[in-house]
This record gives C-alpha cells, structure tokens and sequence, in this order.
C-alpha cells in the first residue's frame, strides 16, 4: 500500500494577505474615522465572510463571498437595526477517507453590521448566486425640519 503524504504551503494566502488587510483597515479608519456613524457599517479585521461594502446615492450594497454554501445554508436577519450574515459550513463529504490534510473550514460562522439610523433595515434584500451574496440596504430620506406656523393671538 502506498503512502500518500501531502504537506501544506508553508505560507497560505490568508497568512500572507491578513498583514496587509490589517493596515488597509487601519488607513481606511484613519482616513474616515466616521464611517461608522455615517454609512452604518464599519470595518472588521479578521472576520469571516470577508465583505465589500459598496456606497450608493440610495442605498449601501454588500457584497460577501461564501464559497462552497448554496442558499439554504444562509441566513440574512435584522434584528434592533443590526444586520446578521450566518451560515453553516458542515457536513462536507469525506467519502469515508482518512483526512490527512485539513484546511476547509466546517463550522458555523456569524458576522454583523450595525445599520445605525441613517439605513433602512425593515427593507432589505438580498440574492445568493455561485457563492456570492448580495446584500442591498436602502438609505432612510432624512427628515426635513417641520416648520411649524404659530398663529399670533
């Protein structure tokens, strides 16, 4: 019988990438330190789904990758203006076989947003397509100052 032996990079692509997420993130919060407060969502190091967060005149669009899930394995809520991405990564089929090598993730993972007042979170959309999810939150029309006339007695 023979032996298989399968060694992993030594270095992957997260461990080479993380380093430089990590000082983006930091420039991107020194450059608009209220981003937060202003759009609603704010940068996460290290967090899994990784996430695209795109600006709109009427909305905030979000864009996550999760490979290897179809739909039925994802959850989109919001719940106290917080907007919730889940999902369950277990159940991948070993055929039986010994794992020699393990660097899929099987696990549930969970990653949030707060939408603050300034985003819509009672209207929400979302579509999941090839691994890619599509999260679109319209903005909330600020209120205009109600002018209101006070008749002189």
């Amino acid at each position: 019988m023979t032996k298989f032996i399968i060694k992993p990079n030594h270095l992957n692509r997260d461990e080479f990438l993380t380093p430089f997420d990590k000082i983006f993130d930091q420039l991107m919060l020194k450059q608009f330190p209220n981003f937060q407060e202003e759009v609603g969502v704010s940068f996460n190091q290290g967090a899994y789904p990784k996430v695209n967060v795109y600006e709109y005149d009427d909305k905030i669009g979000i864009v996550a990758e999760i490979p290897g899930l179809d739909k039925k394995n994802v959850t989109v809520d919001v719940e106290d203006q917080v907007l919730t991405i889940s999902g369950d990564k277990h159940g991948f089929d070993d055929s039986g076989g010994k794992c020699i090598t393990r660097e899929l993730k099987q696990s549930s993972f969970k990653r949030s947003f707060n939408l603050g007042e300034h985003l819509d979170g009672d209207n929400v959309g979302a579509s999941f397509k090839d691994g890619m999810l599509s999260i679109s939150v319209p903005k909330v029309e600020p209120e205009k100052p109600k002018k209101k006339f006070v008749k002189i007695a």
